[in-house]
């Protein structure tokens, strides 16, 4: 992933306090993956539609290696005014492609809730797959992968033990896509099938 809490200067982390903005490296991309909810309805003839949030905000992750992340509203505001050219893919495979913002088969927005997503899927084998799993309810989470552009670092008590931990906050993020994915990283993510079209 390319990021460690240990090169963050660990021991000047002063509690409950932002420490510092910007990111360590922003040349090397990441990935977040979110738990999300998944339905799927009888489609009659229409193209199936997949949609759902690939990341929520004020969400705490879970534990990333000794620190926990949030995304902050607004991380992805400037990626979608900019138009950056994202696709919707699946587990991350390039080589299975579900939609892609430049040609509008993907579509994505910020909300109260987080970074939402809406996809016209392809009539190919593997998204046909993809929707009987998404039906069944065997595959319900997002992600999401990025490259940062902003961050900073604060000490909060972790909401399990009440210790003291490490948090990181993206507040500007560059998209290079999002993904229905089997495993996520953050909860309250969703994404689920529908025949009935969103406007975003």
């Amino acid at each position: 992933m390319g990021l460690s809490f240990g090169e963050h200067s660990q021991g000047t982390i002063a509690d409950t306090q932002q420490v510092r903005s910007g990111c360590v490296d922003p040349s090397a991309y990441e990935a977040r993956f979110t738990r999300a909810a998944l339905r799927s309805e009888e489609h009659t003839g229409r193209p199936i539609v997949m949609e759902g949030y690939a990341a929520t905000f004020n969400t705490l992750s879970g534990d990333l290696g000794g620190w926990r992340e949030r995304i902050r509203p607004g991380a992805f505001t400037r990626a979608i005014r900019e138009g950056q050219d994202v696709r919707h893919l699946l587990n991350h495979d390039r080589s299975l492609v579900l939609g892609r913002t430049r040609v509008g088969t993907l579509k994505l927005a910020e909300d109260a809730t987080g970074l939402r997503f809406r996809t016209e899927l392809p009539a190919v084998t593997y998204a046909a797959d993809l929707a009987v799993l998404v039906g069944r309810g065997d595959v319900d989470e997002s992600s999401f992968r990025f490259f940062c552009r902003d961050e900073s670092w604060t000490r909060e008590p972790d909401p399990e033990t009440r210790a003291l931990i490490a948090v990181r906050e993206l507040r500007d993020v560059d998209l290079l896509d999002v993904s229905t994915v089997t495993y996520p990283a953050y909860p309250g993510t969703s994404t689920g099938l529908t025949e009935e079209r969103m406007r975003l």
